[in-house]
């Protein structure tokens, strides 16, 4: 059956009959047609009510909430998203979008998951939003990409390299959704330089929660950009988004320091973020080969052309890592950026992939960054981490544009970024409740929390906290652009 020929009956998969629509009595979908039956609008796409893609949306990445919608929208168009919100609103349904991303070369569905880690993403018994049925590479042109919600970054890195152009800031994991990144601001190696990706959009096409399509950009509709981008998907659904690009580099020149001093470990990065003598700064902290005690490694990257090698001996100078542990590994830029894709492959093959992450995102002032490490290393233990990885970087405060994208006041912080893999049968409770005293300890220190994270029991009084001055700027985006109430429950944001 052509797209043009379904009809909203044929359109919506129910158990033994055709759903017509809404009943605002029963308050759940309707069989038969009645006075109290609101019918569904016609789409270019589908919805399904039942089977394998309820299924698949009832979790996420981090597999710590479950609980199933009442739809899922693979939407033809924007203007399915437009009239299913707007359907949602007059009838209080709650909606969410989800990227459903995932590594295209991983075989099976399996590949394809909501990387939120704690429920953000979820409907939470309402519709959510299929955003693969709008994953675009639209158009590609001199230092500016336009791209549909659900494409890819990896999708954008490739179609940008045919050309000559890449994004400036990348995640660490490629195979995320665009929409998703923007909506809590994505963050990368090379915030020092560009700041978050968020900080890269031009203009963006939005549903707002009453089902209006605006074009927004910092001269247009500024509330309304602003209220988005890291607004964890409280204002509008962003279905279009104007991004710049930069040359993409030839070559990746990567350095890996190790340290066994966190003071040592704090100085030489910030002195490499002060100086901004690499193009990519990350770092993280690793058990020692004995096992005994945390390590600390700062992963510096420099570009170059194919044909002149960089200068190592003026890129390491003045820095104080352990004497011979300094590795040196010359990399094409696209291996080095798709780097992530090897270890992911190894957690899907032993079987950590699909198991509960409870992951902990954290920025701390540099001021008490230091504290604050010491007092988490003690807390965290080789089977906290598991199969993972513990980040820990810096980043400065003055690149950083986005409003919503809420950081310590300092004019340098730390990125907390503990991305854990536990063992089969790990005490997920516990690691949860471990999160939430890093985080009230990370607030005492004066830190801010990353929307991807999983902490739990965060209130009206915590979100409060978190946003401090910008509150009354996102309870008045949020009244203003979806004034129902029904975009993106799960990140849990009290703004009533």
């Amino acid at each position: 059956m052509s797209r043009s020929g379904l009809s909203r009956r044929a359109l919506i998969a129910g158990a033994g009959a055709a759903v017509v629509g809404w009943s605002t009595a029963a308050h759940a979908w309707a069989t038969t047609p009645g006075a109290n039956v609101a019918e569904l609008p016609s789409l270019d796409g589908a919805v399904t009510l039942q089977g394998e893609g309820l299924e698949r949306f009832s979790t996420d990445f981090g597999h710590l909430v479950t609980r199933a919608p009442r739809a899922v929208l693979r939407p033809g168009s924007v203007r399915d998203v437009q009239k299913v919100v707007a359907f949602a609103r007059r009838h209080r349904v709650p909606v969410a979008v989800n990227g459903q991303s995932g590594d295209a070369t991983a075989q099976g569905t399996a590949s394809l998951e909501s990387h939120s880690n704690y429920g953000q993403a979820n409907p939470l018994g309402g519709i959510a939003i299929d955003a693969r049925g709008l994953n675009r590479v639209i158009s590609i042109r001199p230092g500016e990409a336009v791209v549909e919600t659900g494409a890819t970054w990896a999708q954008l890195v490739d179609a940008g390299l045919a050309k000559g152009w890449v994004p400036p800031v990348l995640t660490d994991y490629l195979h995320l959704s665009v929409g998703g990144t923007l909506s809590v601001g994505g963050i990368g190696g090379a915030v020092q330089h560009h700041g978050l990706q968020t900080d890269t959009v031009r203009e963006l096409q939005v549903v707002t929660g009453t089902g209006e399509l605006v074009t927004a950009s910092r001269g247009r509709n500024r509330e309304l950009f602003e209220a988005v981008l890291a607004g964890g998907g409280q204002a509008g659904i962003i279905v279009r988004a104007t991004l710049a690009l930069v040359p993409a580099p030839a070559r990746s020149t990567v350095f890996t320091l190790a340290y066994d001093d966190l003071d040592a470990y704090l100085a030489d990065q910030q002195k490499v973020l002060a100086d901004g003598r690499f193009d990519l700064q990350v770092g993280n902290v690793v058990r020692s080969t004995d096992g005994q005690r945390w390590r600390y490694t700062a992963e510096l990257v420099a570009y170059g052309p194919a044909d002149r090698p960089v200068d190592r001996r003026a890129l390491l100078a003045g820095l104080n890592p352990v004497a011979g542990e300094t590795t040196v590994v010359e990399q094409g830029w696209r291996e080095y950026a798709f780097r992530v894709d090897a270890f992911a492959g190894y957690l899907r093959s032993a079987g950590f992939w699909g198991l509960p992450k409870p992951w902990l995102s954290l920025f701390l002032p540099a001021a008490t960054a230091a504290v604050f490490m010491r007092e988490a290393a003690e807390q965290l233990t080789a089977a906290d981490l598991g199969a993972g990885l513990l980040l820990f970087y810096p980043y400065a405060r003055a690149k950083v544009a986005t409003p919503l994208a809420v950081l310590p006041d300092a004019p340098v912080g730390w990125h907390f970024d503990l991305l854990a893999f536990p063992a089969p049968g790990a005490d997920t409770a516990g690691m949860l409740e471990r999160n939430r005293r890093l985080y009230e300890r990370a607030v005492q220190l004066g830190g801010k929390r990353y929307l991807i994270g999983a902490v739990p029991g965060m209130s009206s009084a915590d979100w409060q906290a978190h946003y401090g001055g910008l509150w009354e700027r996102v309870t008045r985006a949020k009244r203003r652009f979806d004034p129902a109430g029904i975009l993106t429950p799960g990140q849990g944001i009290h703004t009533a």
